[in-house]
């Protein structure tokens, strides 16, 4: 059976991880995530490992997010979520250890960068995009909720940006995402083919991260296009503003500008117990620590798998395809807020 990640370590100092399931775009399963969080914890002691590089096998991108797929087995019974709430427990886990780790870390979000794949690298030191660079935070489309610490991460973008991405589950490109805070470079695709090789030969003497920034210097770029966020920080500002998905949707519904009324529709089109929890979730980050972030989450987790949408969800956009879910919650006014509040506990 072939590796679902690959772990190298060359000559000069350079540990990589490769996410190695490009068939289904380096989705992250329990047996991924585990054997991550175990080299990251060798390759600390490790004095012979300076710089750590995260990257995605295939063409296509670095990671699709969690294996959703498994996840809905979850519905059969209670060892079957046993399972899954493994799986959160160890990614959650695995997460945090980038936020912590001493040395430096290179992320490498070529292509797709969803979900989970955003979680697994955001604390990296050093998150590197592209011109193919496609992020999103997608769980609002499945019916669950944006986890792997999306509260705490989100809350780093300017204003209500962090709102915006959460609730629409909007896929934005390089530019985007800079201006989110979600990545610190731009690198054309070539020259982070030859930055990679470059870094694999690097022989790291004293202050890997001088030498690294150094490096870095020599082939980043910007990227060609304005952030279409920045264009639209304003009015995301004026419409997030309100602490209910109501008044939200009100006041973009009241607006005829293109941008309103495409949002208003985003939000119209997915479950609506998603939007009132999310909503919550990403207030209530703005008071917590990484650490409380990641606690919620494994609470909202385990809550979601009890919970009929998130399965329709997923049903509508991963099994069946039909893109037509039939949700429990149909409307916002179903979900009351005593619902909410149950969700958290």
């Amino acid at each position: 059976m072939e590796n679902v990640v690959l772990f190298d370590v060359y000559e000069g100092g350079t540990a990589v991880i490769t996410l190695n399931r490009p068939k289904a775009l380096n989705s992250l399963s329990y047996d991924m995530v585990k054997p991550i969080g175990e080299h990251l914890t060798k390759w600390a002691m490790d004095e012979q490992v300076k710089v750590v590089i995260v990257k995605g096998a295939g063409e296509k991108g670095f990671c699709a997010g969690g294996d959703i797929k498994t996840l809905y087995e979850a519905r059969k019974n209670d060892e079957a979520k046993a399972t899954a709430m493994q799986f959160f427990e160890e990614e959650y886990k695995v997460d945090m250890q980038f936020y912590h780790y001493k040395k430096p870390i290179i992320a490498v979000l070529d292509g797709i960068v969803m979900g989970g794949g955003v979680g697994l690298t955001y604390g990296a030191s050093h998150r590197i995009v592209t011109e193919r660079t496609k992020w999103a935070m997608p769980e609002m489309n499945i019916g669950f909720f944006p986890d792997v610490g999306a509260e705490y991460f989100l809350n780093k973008a300017p204003g209500h940006i962090g709102r915006y991405l959460a609730l629409t589950a909007s896929v934005i490109p390089a530019q985007d995402v800079l201006f989110a805070n979600a990545a610190d470079i731009f690198m054309q695709t070539e020259q982070l083919t030859a930055f990679l090789t470059a870094i694999e030969h690097t022989k790291w003497q004293g202050d890997s991260t001088a030498q690294l920034d150094s490096l870095i210097a020599q082939y980043a770029s910007q990227p060609a296009d304005e952030s279409a966020l920045q264009t639209d920080e304003d009015a995301i500002n004026k419409h997030f503003n309100f602490d209910n998905v109501e008044a939200i949707i009100a006041s973009l519904a009241n607006d005829p500008s293109e941008f309103a009324q495409t949002t208003c529709k985003q939000l119209q089109s997915v479950s609506p117990s998603s939007l009132k929890i999310t909503l919550k979730q990403i207030i209530d980050g703005q008071q917590k620590t990484m650490e409380e972030c990641f606690a919620t989450n494994l609470t909202l987790a385990k809550n979601f798998l009890t919970h009929a949408d998130f399965y329709e969800g997923v049903r509508s956009v991963v099994i069946d395809k039909d893109r037509n879910p039939n949700y429990k919650y149909k409307t916002l006014a179903d979900f009351s807020d005593e619902a909410v509040t149950a969700f958290f506990k």
